[in-house]
């Protein structure tokens, strides 16, 4: 069997404002509805394919896990990352898990934020390549350039038509003139940062060349506990282990590296061009998602996540226009974002990290409005799912239920709500609400006090 491991950390700051700490790129259903994980996801969700082990933060794990289950797939492993540490732990963490399960099992290790148009070309490339790494080898993907790219690193292959052939080189992202020479040169493709590789090979391959880090991994893996469907591990060890890429700690090192080069219409879409290249556009070359509307502009890209935005006169531009954040930006600079993001971060500015709407074990909770004393949010809750028992020290609040029906608690007093029924929840109060049903509840909450922020919780049960 191939285990994909499908890495899933990450934050996208590049695609700002609707990238977020808290909902990054990967997560964000701006492909016909589904996300980027979910599709990388579904593309192994193939004969011959083992369920997959997802490796990714411990701040997105109600997305990953919530994405999987709209998909109908059970992964051989969630594992939550306590802080990010690049990818060399995580591939070797993958291949202790796959060894587990099966001591021969081979590993594609996947990023969740690429999108692969000729999924059949991809998916053949890697059976081409099943038999070099099961003898050994361990196979990066190098994708067939289109042209002289400085945003990505790039391998330089051995001559040949052989599916996989060997690398005589790895190279850093280059400026345009090198770009534009490796183009001509014909011998160098794109580093998608894909590997396909045997666990045994892998664990090898760091007890030789990291033998330290395979050490600190292999402690912490120890550590590993079941919490819900997730695993968790200890969070001190974690943050011990070294931060470093697969490409630095073994790739650059090892003598037993491949490199498979393909043209499956790939795309690593780390900025709002790239997200403008891959939609589709009209007769004047713009795009719009969400409610948007074009008027004598050209080359344009436009997203609304609410209401509508409208783009006069303007080429080459991009207006980006969340709940509580609009970026508008000339496409040649689109890698600037994260230099907006820094300065935000630098300022202390809650919009880099949090979406107004907040992923819950049971739902989510969305910010309306919110002034002095008062803020406003809508809620859902899933079925047969339970808000924790709790109370605040500060404010109360005011419940509306707009549809479904709703078990509350307050103080020890069950009763049920329905549509345009409402519950007063007192200072200190104990409360907790419950969907009985087999649809989301979807209700209003207003609370007033003189402190409103989340950590004004007392959890009683969780």
């Amino acid at each position: 069997m191939i285990f994909p491991c499908i890495l899933s950390g990450g934050v996208g700051s590049r695609l700002w404002p609707l990238s977020r700490k808290d909902r990054p790129k990967q997560f964000l259903p701006l492909f016909e509805g589904e996300s980027l994980f979910q599709k990388t996801c579904k593309r192994v969700r193939q004969p011959g394919f083992a369920n997959p082990i997802v490796i990714g933060s411990n701040t997105h794990r109600f997305q990953m896990g919530e994405q999987l289950s709209d998909l109908g797939i059970e992964a051989t492993s969630i594992l939550l990352e306590p802080v990010g540490r690049n990818t060399a732990p995580p591939a070797l963490m993958a291949a202790i898990i796959a060894a587990e399960i099966d001591p021969d099992a081979l590993i594609l290790l996947l990023p969740s934020d690429h999108l692969i148009r000729k999924e059949d070309v991809f998916l053949k490339t890697v059976r081409s390549a099943e038999d070099a790494a099961r003898n050994g080898a361990i196979v990066t993907f190098g994708i067939t350039p289109t042209e002289p790219n400085t945003g990505y690193g790039y391998i330089k292959v051995a001559p040949g038509d052989t599916a996989v052939r060997a690398v005589e080189k790895f190279v850093e992202k280059p400026d345009l003139d090198r770009a534009k020479a490796f183009l001509e040169d014909g011998s160098y493709v794109w580093n998608a940062g894909i590997f396909l590789y045997s666990a045994d090979t892998m664990i090898t391959a760091f007890k030789n060349h990291q033998p330290d880090l395979y050490q600190a991994v292999s402690e912490v893996m120890e550590t590993r506990r079941s919490d819900l469907d997730f695993t968790r591990l200890d969070e001190a060890l974690f943050e011990k282990l070294a931060d470093i890429s697969i490409d630095y700690a073994i790739m650059e090192k090892a003598r037993n590296v491949s490199c498979a080069p393909v043209a499956p219409e790939w795309d690593d879409l780390g900025s709002w061009s790239a997200i403008w290249t891959v939609l589709d556009k009209d007769e004047g070359g713009n795009s719009g998602l969400g409610d948007t509307r074009f008027l004598d502009s050209r080359n344009c890209l436009a997203y609304s996540q609410q209401g509508l935005v409208s783009v006069i006169g303007l080429e080459d531009v991009m207006v980006i226009a969340t709940s509580d954040s609009v970026l508008v930006a000339h496409k040649n600079s689109a890698q600037d974002v994260k230099k907006v993001v820094d300065q935000l971060k630098a300022e202390g500015r809650d919009e880099v990290d949090r979406h107004t709407r907040a992923y819950k074990p049971w739902g989510y909770t969305e910010r309306i409005n919110a002034g002095e004393r008062f803020a406003v949010q809508s809620m859902m809750i899933k079925p047969a799912q339970r808000v924790s028992l709790q109370s605040h020290l500060h404010r109360t609040e005011h419940w509306i239920v707009v549809s479904g029906t709703v078990e509350i608690t307050i103080d020890g007093q069950t009763r049920l709500l329905t549509e345009n029924q409402s519950a007063y929840v007192p200072l200190g109060a104990r409360h907790t609400l419950h969907n009985p049903g087999k649809i989301p509840v979807r209700m209003i909450e207003v609370q007033s006090g003189t402190y409103l922020a989340e950590d004004d919780i007392v959890r009683h049960t969780d």
